[in-house]
């Protein structure tokens, strides 16, 4: 295949990936956004494998069966409980990806470059290192605090951010030293010295950010893994690889900046790793004055009782209901409550579950209907119109602390705030603190009860009793 006809595929697929963005940008289109996403790399990966930079197949041919045996194994295999978790261990593998192409390009021999190409083509190499090796190390830290392998709680180490600093400008230092000794042949130390820094880079600046933070936390490493991409691609000299990194590491970008406002949290503190930390207060303790008071229990047939007595239903979904793998019989619960003339309405907070938009795969999944799913802005003033709202499996994003303690890890979060709703129903196994590890008062107000038990068995009793 001419390299113009390759062109003309990578200009092609580069627009099926913004069709693709541009389709995931609700959930009507998303699908469709999938289906682009899947079109254009076809044609990518079929132009390349065609193109006259490859010229032996079978070493390819060996990588594509083994990594798509490896791919559709796990597509088959893996949880939505689990979907965070795989999406930080894919991350850190376009970081290694970008780290040992870039080995594979400095010591590459067969390439010819002199004077300021040399030296721009050395620089490629040092930056597709250093973000490929902050993005490896970040995503596998991402994934053990994800899956429940390392603690949640952030890592709070004296002059942390002087640590940071100062690892920064050792990187430039070697940059300088890089340079100066591949003019001559050398530059392997002073590399292999700065992968070292930036693989403790990610470590650290993951380690320091709470749990409850993480799904932020897995946008941003989306964003790292596209610029990782896009610098591969600089080394590699592929257009497309450039086009599809920027688009991922821009999309990213801004994905971050849209939860951290949500969130009422700083961009530019995400970048340093000096996110989801508190000052003055304990991590996982609360300074509230507020007595916490006396549980309120209630059992599955008094659910029923108040939800069939209701005009209003708001339910919240969290992480609880994906680890009960809930979403389905909430779905039937949903339906039975419209089917009975009772307005009902899903509230989605921005970072409900461990990554962006957990909760609204695991609903589109069940086949709730778009148009009772609803943004935490878009119904937070609604809630003292709302006859009962039922909270499962959610903790963090309806902590009242969040608003009224500032020494709490969560403080300044803007949250769903159910409790100015006349009745609110807590659906949990047991009075453990959510992934922030803090207390939440919601659970001791007057007008709160709680249904301990499994989500999905508890909700499973509600709709069985509600259909008798």
């Amino acid at each position: 295949m001419s390299q113009g006809i390759v062109t003309i595929c990578y200009i092609a697929a580069s627009i099926l990936f913004i069709l693709a963005l541009s389709g995931l940008n609700n959930q009507e289109s998303a699908r469709r956004g999938n289906l682009y996403g899947m079109l254009g790399m076809a044609i990518a990966i079929i132009a390349t494998l065609l193109s006259g930079a490859v010229t032996s197949y079978w070493g390819i041919i060996f990588a594509m069966v083994a990594g798509g045996a490896i791919g559709l194994t796990m597509a088959k295999r893996v949880q939505m409980t689990e979907m965070p978790e795989l999406v930080a261990v894919l991350h850190s593998l376009v970081g290694l990806a970008a780290v040992l192409v870039g080995y594979v390009n400095f010591m590459d021999t067969s390439i010819s470059l002199v004077g300021a190409e040399k030296t721009i083509h050395e620089i490629e190499i040092y930056i597709g290192i250093f973000i490929g090796a902050v993005t490896f190390s970040a995503s596998v830290i991402a994934y053990g605090k994800l899956s429940g392998k390392i603690d949640g709680k952030p890592l709070i180490l004296q002059g942390k951010h002087w640590l940071n600093l100062a690892s920064l400008v050792l990187v430039a230092i070697l940059a300088n030293v890089f340079l100066h000794g591949a003019e001559t042949g050398g530059g392997m130390t002073p590399l292999l010295f700065m992968t070292l820094i930036a693989l403790f880079f990610g470590i650290h600046m993951v380690l320091s950010i709470g749990g409850a933070d993480m799904p932020v936390v897995i946008s941003m490493l989306n964003s790292y893994s596209g610029w990782a991409a896009a610098a591969t691609g600089f080394m590699l000299d592929n257009d497309l690889l450039i086009v599809v990194g920027a688009l991922v590491g821009s999309s990213g970008a801004i994905l971050s900046y849209i939860m951290c406002k949500a969130m009422n949290r700083s961009f530019i503190s995400v970048i340093a790793g000096g996110f989801g930390t508190s000052v003055g207060g304990m991590i996982g303790s609360s300074s509230s004055d507020e007595e916490q008071g006396e549980v309120n229990s209630i059992d599955a047939d008094e659910t029923a009782r108040l939800l069939l007595d209701a005009e209003k239903v708001m339910i919240i979904p969290g992480y609880g209901m994906a680890v009960a793998q809930a979403q389905h019989v909430v779905h039937e619960l949903s339906r039975s409550l419209i089917d009975k003339g009772i307005d009902v309405q899903f509230g989605i907070h921005p970072v409900a579950g461990r990554m962006p938009g957990h909760m609204n795969v695991l609903l589109a999944e069940a086949r709730v209907p778009y148009d009772i799913v609803f943004e935490m802005d878009e119904i937070n003033e609604d809630f003292p119109d709302i006859d009962v709202t039922i909270v499962i499996g959610a903790n963090d994003i309806v902590n009242p602390s969040a608003l009224t303690d500032p020494n709490s890890p969560i403080a300044g979060m803007p949250v769903l705030e159910c409790w100015q709703g006349k009745m609110t129903i807590v659906s949990k196994r047991s009075m453990a603190s959510g992934y922030a590890g803090v207390d939440n008062p919601l659970f001791y107000k007057e007008n709160t009860r709680m249904l301990f038990g499994d989500a999905k068995e508890m909700v499973e009793a509600i709709h069985k009793i509600m259909s008798i």
